[in-house]
Parts: C-alpha cells; structure tokens; sequence
C-alpha cells in the first residue's frame, strides 16, 4: 500500500516546489515592476530653435563618351579645374570632397525598333564643399567656380556641424524629457497619487533637417540660368532661425 502512494506523494512534492517557486518568481516580477493600472506612459516633446553654422554646396560632374576611359577623362578635366578654382578662392584641395563617383553603360530605349540600346558610356563625380556661415561671402565665388569649370550645381544647403548637432539634440531631448516629468506629474496628481520612479524610457523622436535653398537636378555643365537662380535663391536668403523637435516616452510609477 504504501508502495502504490509513493508516486502520489512524489508528485505532490513537486507540484508544491512548482507552486512555491511560481509564487516567488510573481512576487519578484512585482516587486521590480508595476502591474499595469500602476504606472503612467507619457509624450515628452520639445521644439528649440537654432540658427545654422554650415553652408554646403553639392557639385554633380557629369560626363559621356564613347568609351569608359573617354567618360573618365573628361570628368577627370572637369573636376582638376574645379579643384583649381576652389584652392584660387582660397580653399584647400581637400576641402573639395568626394560623395560617389560611378561610370557605367548608358542605356536609352529606342522607340523605331522597340528595344533598348547602348549609346557610350557615363561617369557621374558627386562631390560637395562646406563652409562656414561666417564667409558666406565666398559662396558666389564657389557657385561660379563650379560654372566656369563646367560642373553643376545640384544643391546648397544650411546645416549644423556634427559638434552643433549633437549639442543641439542633447538640449531637445533634455527639454522633452522635461516635459515629460511634468505631465507625468500633472497626470499623476489628478489621480491624487504622484509620479514615481521611472520604469522606462524610449526616444521617440529628434528632428534635424537640412534646410535645403536651392535645389536643381544637373545634366552635364551648368547652363547660365541655373547658375543665376543659384546665386539669387542664396543671396536673398541670411541663415535664420530654424526649428529642431525632440520627443521621448516615458513610463513612471504611480504612488
């Protein structure tokens, strides 16, 4: 008889470890976070305004030839006499920088014979020059030289520096973070409870744009017109404020 309870009492041994341990895991899990009707999840945004340090002028070369070497040589002319414009205004070579360069077979479709064909090749040199807000007098000088060299101008933008950026973002995100608290805060107060510890906490957002004033889609060269209205969407323009948002979430418990 007792043999046959033997089983039995084994696995009521068990069950009851598996019981005591469950119960323990729960009151833990408790213990470290909230169940649900406990805590409060909150937006935190904030919107700073800041005012651009950096203007950027992107170059588009863009070259064909019956060859790959023919493309690439012509680019090649193009971009040394942009580079020697760029050190006459007073820059360094290096300041002229590479972004994509690329050469490839230019296909177009041919409507007579319905099928598509090879005519040559093209080499496509993206590149860019930063400045400083500060000699924004220079900019009319680096719009011309990319002109007189036969590059196009495919876009200027205001920025921030990476320093400025991350300066910037540190501040929007302290300022939601701000907001955050005091709505949970407020939240919390209506309920007669307060704002607790924070249980977590997840950026949600930081908005930073470049603030593009001139934009243009280049085929080879720069015709004078374009030239113009690059000149004049930038001339007309001073680097005023503009607006960076950050937003977080936080979950706080209540008390």
């Amino acid at each position: 008889m007792k043999k046959e309870n033997s089983p039995i009492a084994i696995t009521a041994i068990i069950a009851g470890v598996i019981l005591v341990i469950a119960i323990m895991v729960l009151v833990t899990v408790n213990s470290v976070i909230p169940i649900s009707k406990n805590v409060v999840t909150v937006q935190g945004s904030s919107t700073i305004h800041v005012t651009p340090d950096l203007i950027t002028v992107y170059y588009t070369i863009e070259t064909n030839g019956s060859t790959s070497a023919i493309a690439k040589d012509a680019n090649s002319e193009i971009y040394e006499r942009l580079q020697n414009t760029i050190v006459s205004i007073g820059f360094d070579k290096e300041d002229l920088q590479t972004q994509n360069y690329n050469i490839y077979p230019y296909y177009y479709w041919d409507s007579s014979y319905d099928k598509q064909r090879q005519d040559g090749y093209r080499a496509i040199h993206s590149l860019k020059m930063e400045l400083s807000t500060g000699d924004m007098n220079k900019l009319s000088s680096l719009i011309d030289a990319g002109a007189n060299s036969g590059a196009g101008i495919s876009s200027i933008n205001f920025e921030l520096t990476t320093e400025s950026q991350n300066k910037y973002k540190a501040e929007a995100l302290k300022a939601a973070s701000q907001d955050a608290q005091t709505k949970a805060d407020a939240i919390a107060a209506g309920f007669n409870k307060r704002a607790g510890k924070l249980i977590s906490v997840q950026v949600s957002e930081f908005g930073y744009y470049p603030w593009n004033v001139y934009s243009r889609t280049v085929s080879a060269g720069a015709s004078e017109d374009s030239i113009q209205l690059a000149k004049e969407s930038v001339m007309n323009i001073s680097p005023g404020e503009q607006e960076i948002s950050g937003m977080v979430s936080a979950t706080f418990a209540l008390q």
